[in-house]
């Protein structure tokens, strides 16, 4: 038996199928065939038994009516399939021509309201030549302008939100209830004699005693190890030796460099180390105030042990060796000589980050830290003096983002991220005070680019609650890179260093930059103007209540 599967499906016995018009050629008509035309049900029938679709086992067709049959079923379909795979290959070119001539392919939309990505706050370190960099010329992208508008609201809100607000000054006995044992440790007085805060304490070690054996930063960093086994081999050569005790000379820093990064802080370190009288911690940012003394090592690793204070102490025993040598000399015996060697410290994190604050004190203040680092610093050193390098925000923070991003580093990606972060801010200040979101932990860390690095003022304002303002010299980075020589003066002024000969000043003022731009960031041009534009909408406020502060406004960064 035949079946017929193209157009009647009535199956008659002893094969007659002489209905189907079809069968009988090539010009059937659905109108026309008595079957047809009928009701669309499909009854089967096989030797004169109507039978279930579902009961046939086998139903062999005519191989070029099968074709026929396709190719007037199917061709509708078929049409569209073909159409739409046009469309999309037109549309697939036309935004590969143009994401690749403006570098765009693969970049999300540059302003949403979806997710953020985290930011991993790492070490900091600067830049002095990236000074000339935003003085490039840079493509506009049309997509970007858009932005504005809506992160120009966002800014706004922001805007409104802002009040500088006098921090309450915790007492003296609240700061020791936190941290007795350092309390313990640091006298309340040092040696007359030394211009540099520095004391005596007894070693009750023998010569068989690592005094470095338990030190967190020689057992955490192996670049650190060397200078450890040099101060092991010397350690007992510098040892006071007083009726049968030995002593061993502590000594903290006479100045800090508290910050910012990326504004010259290492150029300003690597100049100042040059001059005679100024020795610096064996570590160049020991980040033990803001840090270590937490716990903390990288801060995407979370907490580790708590490093002591004694082991902070340990990185300034190269330069307490020195000053023990001055005080132990024959002439300062004789004549009373005072020691005028000082130390500095310059951990950039210092002036700004105190996001450990909410894992170990009292969150009783609305969001806000009880205690700051100045706090604690200016308890033990009151007469502490304080350097700090600052350079236009809106700069700082691209200069940071190139410095730390690791991958996809574009000015696109930057316009990305300072919006998320905007939102982020925006979201904070909706429910809190600009010092409570300023040192939030949480915030600081899932915004893709550290925008509150750039809030100077407030940061210099609870500095001032604690310190006199005579005791802190603010620097501006344009300044420094444009006239190295008067900024050192101003710094050698600041520490009441000696005079210095022409060929010691020239060593200092001409040494080459430091810490510039890597050649491979540099490749990577400006910022997008309508992210500058933005930032310099964020940073305004924050700038102009810092001229006011210093009575200075080139502290506004107008010609930058």
């Amino acid at each position: 038996m035949r079946y017929c599967i193209n157009c009647c499906i009535h199956l008659l016995p002893n094969d007659l199928h002489r209905q189907c018009f079809r069968c009988r050629g090539p010009n059937h008509n659905n109108q026309k065939c008595p079957v047809c035309k009928g009701e669309n049900k499909i009854p089967l029938y096989a030797d004169s038994k109507q039978m279930k679709l579902l009961a046939v086992l086998e139903v062999r067709t005519d191989p070029s009516e099968s074709w026929n049959g396709f190719f007037c079923l199917r061709k509708g379909k078929l049409c569209s399939l073909i159409f739409g795979l046009l469309i999309m290959t037109l549309v697939m070119a036309s935004y590969i021509l143009t994401g690749a001539k403006h570098g765009l392919l693969l970049i999300p939309s540059p302003f949403h309201y979806g997710a953020f990505t985290s930011n991993p706050s790492l070490m900091d370190n600067e830049s002095l030549s990236d000074m000339k960099d935003h003085y490039q010329p840079s493509k506009m992208n049309i997509s970007y302008v858009k932005d504005y508008p809506s992160i120009k609201l966002i800014i706004d809100t922001i805007t409104s939100k802002i009040e500088f607000v006098t921090r309450q000054r915790p007492d003296l006995e609240e700061l020791r209830k936190q941290e007795p044992h350092m309390f313990s440790v640091i006298p309340n007085k040092f040696l007359p004699n030394s211009k540099n805060p520095c004391w005596y304490e007894e070693y009750r070690g023998n010569t068989t005693t690592d005094p470095y054996a338990t030190n967190s930063y020689a057992l955490y960093s192996k670049r650190f190890r060397t200078i450890f086994d040099y101060l092991r081999k010397v350690f007992w050569n510098h040892l006071y030796h007083y009726k049968d005790k030995h002593y061993r000379l502590r000594c903290l820093p006479h100045f800090y460099i508290i910050g910012q990064p990326k504004c010259g802080t290492t150029d300003l370190y690597d100049r100042l180390r040059l001059h005679p009288d100024v020795r610096f911690s064996a570590i160049k940012e020991p980040h033990w105030w803001t840090r270590k003394r937490f716990g903390i090592i990288r801060l995407r690793d979370g907490f580790h042990d708590r490093y002591p204070v004694e082991d902070y102490l340990d990185l300034f025993d190269l330069a307490a060796h020195q000053i023990q040598g001055v005080l132990q000399s024959e002439a300062a015996k004789e004549r009373g000589k005072m020691n005028s060697i000082i130390i500095g410290e310059a951990s950039a994190s210092t002036m700004w980050d105190n996001n450990a604050w909410i894992f170990f004190y009292d969150n009783s203040t609305e969001g806000e830290p009880p205690f700051l680092i100045q706090d604690f610093i200016h308890a033990f050193q009151p007469n502490a003096k304080l350097i700090i390098m600052l350079r236009d925000p809106v700069e700082r923070l691209y200069s940071d983002y190139l410095y730390f991003a690791s991958a996809n580093k574009s000015a696109e990606d930057f316009h990305e991220k300072v919006a998320e972060s905007l939102q982020l801010f925006e979201n904070c200040m909706l429910d809190y005070s600009l010092r409570a979101c300023v040192y939030n932990n949480t915030l600081n860390n899932a915004m893709p680019v550290r925008l509150q690095v750039g809030l100077y003022v407030v940061y210099l304002l609870d500095w001032l609650t604690v310190f006199d303002k005579d005791q802190i010299l603010v620097l501006r980075l344009e300044d420094h890179a444009s006239n190295v020589k008067y900024t050192m003066h101003m710094v050698f002024q600041f520490l009441d260093l000696g005079p210095l000969s022409e060929k010691q000043e020239a060593l200092i003022t001409k040494s080459p930059a430091s810490n510039t731009r890597r050649p491979e960031d540099r490749s990577l041009g400006p910022m997008l103007p309508t992210t500058k534009a933005i930032l310099r909408d964020f940073y305004r406020p924050f700038n102009t209540k810092l001229a006011q502060v210093l009575f200075d406004d080139a502290f506004l960064w107008k010609r930058t």
